[in-house]
């Protein structure tokens, strides 16, 4: 299963198969439903234990400082027994592909379906 990398990430090389693995054990563990609002929004419904929000902060924020043409927005909803956390992401027309490729590894490693 392949990611679209674009040329605007400034992400070593050496380190974005570490970032997509952390992508992934996010997607795994945590993505309920992916939704593509249009082709510059996608909107991720997570839950998780305690603390889950804090996890998706800390990755959107890096991921931002190397691909600055991402825009992350993370809303918390209450759950008993953890936290369900909306993700949506946004990006501008010219990085509609690099959206598209990050939802559907998204769909695809939440489904289990490699």
């Amino acid at each position: 299963m392949s990611f679209l990398v674009p040329d605007a990430c400034t992400l070593p090389t050496a380190a974005q198969p570490l970032r997509l693995a952390e992508f992934d054990a996010l997607f795994a563990t945590a993505v309920r439903q992916v939704e593509q609002m249009d082709t510059t929004h996608a909107r991720l419904r997570m839950a998780g234990p305690a603390g889950l929000a804090a996890t998706v902060r800390d990755l959107a924020a890096r991921e931002t400082e190397c691909c600055s043409f991402f825009a992350f927005t993370i809303a918390t909803e209450p759950a008993p027994d953890g936290e369900v956390v909306v993700l949506d992401i946004e990006v501008s027309a010219q990085h509609a592909d690099v959206l598209a490729s990050l939802a559907q590894r998204a769909s695809t490693v939440a489904t289990g379906i490699a």
